[in-house]
């Protein structure tokens, strides 16, 4: 009888412990979400890598002082900039990101040169810095699918450069309320947030670009100095052989108007093969209401027109197309990395 009872005792016991456990574990993962999924656990190393890596600091600065200095000249100089012709009158708060005296040049010019380097310099060493150290088979040698390590280093990256534009862009329009007075409209707030949206898109160009020859090149130096490379090619020497084929095509002085206009459109169109001109044109249209057309004009299209500025949804009209070169560039690096990474070896010799 007691032995009976010590055995039930003991059962009962047992299935409580099982009980309470498998509750503690229902709990964990339910209300209190203590179980992270793998792929957040990678997203969160990589994160906490880029904010702690001397690079990223370094560039920060680099970025924050230039910006805030190109502010400080807008301040300066925007009684000047303000004129009674002027139709962007009514958005005098945009002004903050567009207006120069020439001494350093404007907001959006400085996030065009520096947001390249930003975004080569956070993907360059991606996977084959990873791979060297041999710490690439022992992560995939967990129950780890392979595509969660080059979505979480793209997604990290995306996340620390977005934290870092939209930081930069309200400190710009807190920094411009404080010195002004004048809060910005509605319109011209939404003005600004498409304009640091269309310039994450575009440095995560660079981003997966560097990404993708992290993946194609053993080497980090190799991988940063080809993602460089490209970076100077297509600022300096792209430019450089648009004029030689434009002096090359220009029309003859007997040329008619439509031949005139068919040329300069051609000359915009292989300018438009450069990124930082589709985020040129993306920028300049929307910081400047009063840009109604990003290419040649007859005087049959001019005549009768009056000038003012356009509302938001017509200048997003105009650089939907530069809006969407972007995004898809951006699309076809990232697939073409992915591509490779997920048929690559990956074991260290």
């Amino acid at each position: 009888m007691t032995g009976n009872v010590k055995n039930n005792a003991s059962l009962w016991l047992t299935q409580t412990a099982e009980f309470l456990k498998n509750f503690n574990i229902l709990k964990k993962s339910g209300s209190d979400s203590r179980i992270i999924h793998p792929y957040m656990v990678i997203v969160n190393k990589e994160i906490s890598d880029h904010v702690r890596s001397w690079r990223f600091i370094i560039l920060f600065i680099l970025i924050a002082l230039t910006c805030l200095g190109s502010v400080y000249i807008a301040l300066a100089n925007i009684g000047d900039a303000v004129k009674s012709s002027d139709p962007d009158n009514p958005f005098l708060f945009l002004k903050l990101f567009t207006v120069s005296d020439g001494t350093l040049p404007a907001f959006f010019v400085f996030v065009s040169f520096l947001g390249p380097l930003l975004g080569i310099s956070l993907g360059f060493d991606a996977i084959n810095s990873e791979k060297n150290k041999g710490t690439l088979s022992r992560i995939l040698a967990q129950p780890v699918p392979r595509d969660y390590l080059i979505n979480a280093k793209f997604t990290a990256a995306l996340y620390v450069i977005s934290v870092m534009l939209f930081s930069l862009g309200f400190l710009v329009m807190g920094f411009g309320l404080t010195m002004t007075g004048i809060p910005p409209t509605p319109e011209e707030f939404l003005r600004v947030v498409f304009f640091i949206v269309v310039s994450i898109f575009y440095v995560s160009f660079w981003l997966n670009l560097s990404i993708l020859f992290s993946v194609l090149f053993h080497q980090p130096a190799t991988s940063a100095l080809s993602g460089i490379a490209v970076w100077l090619f297509f600022t300096v020497f792209y430019s450089i052989i648009v004029n030689v084929i434009a002096k090359a095509a220009a029309p003859s002085v007997t040329a008619t108007a439509q031949q005139v206009v068919n040329y300069h459109e051609f000359i915009l169109n292989l300018l438009r093969v450069l990124p930082s001109q589709l985020f040129s044109d993306a920028t300049t249209t929307l910081l400047m209401p009063s840009v109604r057309s990003l290419g040649p004009l007859t005087m049959e299209q001019i005549v009768g027109t009056l000038p003012g500025p356009l509302p938001l949804g017509q200048s997003l009209l105009i650089v939907w197309p530069q809006i969407t070169g972007l995004i898809a560039a951006t699309i076809i690096c990232f697939a073409l990395s992915y591509i490779s990474f997920m048929r690559r070896e990956i074991r260290s010799r």
